[in-house]
This record gives C-alpha cells, sequence and structure tokens, in this order.
C-alpha cells in the first residue's frame, strides 16, 4: 500500500521502517497532517497520523478528495478523528489497539493494519471504522 506517516519522530521511523520490511511504499515525514500538509498525500491510499493530527470533518473531506481511503493513528485514542465523518466518507480508521503504546509495538501493530488491509481483511480489534467495513473478523483479532 501507499501510505504517508506524519508527525514522525526519529525514534519511531526506525521501528517503522524495520516492521515494514519494504512491503509497503511507506513516506514518512516529521510534518503534522494539516490544511498546508495535506498536498503531500497525493497518490497515496493511506494516512498514518499520530494523537496530536487532528482530522475534523473538513479536512476528512479533503483527504477524501485526494484518494485516502484508510487512516491509521499511531495512539489508542480516536477522539482526535471526527470517526462519523469519515464513516459517511467511507474512510476505514484503525488504531493501536493494545495497551501496550510503546513506539516498537505502534509500528508492528501500524504495519499489521497495513498488511490485513492491503489483503482485504477487516483489522479486527484495531478497526474504528464505524462498521462500515466488510471484514467478518470485525472486533475479534
Amino acid at each position: 500500500m501507499k501510505a504517508i506517516a506524519y508527525s514522525i519522530n526519529k525514534n519511531e521511523k526506525e521501528f517503522l521502517v524495520k516492521s515494514n520490511a519494504k512491503t509497503h511504499d511507506l513516506t514518512l515525514i516529521s510534518n503534522d497532517l494539516n490544511y498546508s500538509t495535506l498536498s503531500y498525500c497525493s497518490g497515496k491510499t493511506v494516512v498514518i497520523i499520530s494523537e496530536w493530527d487532528r482530522l475534523d470533518e473538513r479536512l476528512l473531506f479533503l483527504l477524501k478528495q485526494i484518494g485516502i481511503k484508510h487512516i491509521i493513528t499511531r495512539s489508542k485514542t480516536t477522539a482526535h478523528i471526527d470517526l462519523n465523518a469519515a464513516a459517511t466518507l467511507g474512510i476505514k480508521v484503525a488504531n493501536n489497539h493494545t495497551d501496550d503504546q510503546s513506539a516498537e509495538n505502534t509500528a508492528r501493530q501500524t504495519i499489521k493494519n497495513l498488511n490485513s488491509w492491503e489483503a482485504g481483511k477487516c483489522v479486527g480489534k484495531a478497526c474504528c471504522c464505524q462498521k462500515i467495513c466488510n471484514g467478518t473478523s470485525h472486533g475479534t483479532e
């Protein structure tokens, strides 16, 4: 999958690169996702964000127009994402649902989510997409 990860720090970069093992086309940048950095998403289908990147209805709409189909937050919380707007727009959302919020585990979970979506599967317990997915294992992994 072609993905861009925003708000990446040095520690996270190392773990994401290792976990990815050149499987997905990842672009890692330190900039946060906002209206002025939105253009960096061009040509991507997945946006990976931190809990500090705020995705309101308008930003989600613009992401959808660019071609974004999936969003992964590198946090357990999803309070920074308008999940109802994402569902209305048909954008699937996943998180790091585990209690282990370390950079290493978060990187592994992020790549696991990408792998599942690429295989056409639901991301299981990491699914935050308001049940718009077609996965048969919704919420069970």
